[in-house]
């Protein structure tokens, strides 16, 4: 995968939680940092709009970014991302330099395809829902997908989608798999709706047993 954003930064001097601040509000920029690989961590500058605009785009939180420090440019991902807990505007963002030759755990989106006429929602009635909405995946940088799609249109009602059933491009592996089968998460599930032909048989299974209870408690009393 090549490269397809690229992200303008200056290196930052002022340190410090004020300084921060200052930064933020003054200046509408905000501090970030890039760390790993064979150099020092360096404290960065963004202009925030710049980032922010980057970031609506999907593909920015799993491509191969290049971080231009000064005319310096650096592979990195972005790594996290904090947000302010009421505005959600990004208060500060960590990147991590990638090497081409060493393989990186990385989280991807997961797209989900043919909801609306899945067999469990389209013929029975049922609702999907969603345990997942990404998967940390391990593999090379160059290999990174975008997204991984997750078909489900054959799904019936009751069925569950595990992560070991979603087919991962070549040379990208689940890290949650590599644990072993415990770690199998499940990804996404068709439930049935409320009300309906099974929970009430259910209802009725359990009614004469509750009635047979009763009857034999006031046998008992007399």
């Amino acid at each position: 995968m090549s490269d397809q954003f690229e992200v303008q930064a200056e290196l930052r001097e002022d340190m410090g939680k004020g300084a921060s601040r200052r930064l933020r509000r003054h200046a509408d920029k905000i501090p970030a940092i890039i760390y790993g690989g064979d150099k020092e961590a360096q404290p960065l500058t963004l202009v925030r709009k710049d980032i922010e605009k980057s970031l609506e785009n999907e593909a920015f939180y799993s491509h191969v970014l290049a971080i231009n420090v000064g005319g310096d440019v650096q592979k990195a991902i972005l790594k996290d991302l904090q947000r302010h807990p009421a505005k959600n505007t990004v208060m500060h963002a960590d990147f991590m330099r990638v090497d081409d030759k060493v393989a990186i755990k990385v989280h991807v989106p997961i797209h989900f395809l043919n909801e609306e006429s899945c067999h469990g929602v389209k013929m029975e009635g049922g609702m999907i829902q969603h345990q997942e909405t990404d998967i940390e995946v391990s593999c090379l940088p160059g290999d990174i997908p975008e997204y991984i799609e997750v078909d489900m249109l054959n799904v019936v009602t009751g069925q569950i989608v595990h992560l070991s059933e979603i087919q991962l491009p070549e040379g990208v592996t689940s890290v949650a798999l590599a644990l072993g089968e415990d770690h199998d998460l499940a990804i996404a599930s068709v439930i049935a709706p409320k009300g309906s032909a099974d929970e009430d048989e259910e209802e009725l299974e359990a009614a004469p047993e509750a009635d047979e209870e009763d009857t034999e408690e006031g046998d008992s009393e007399d």
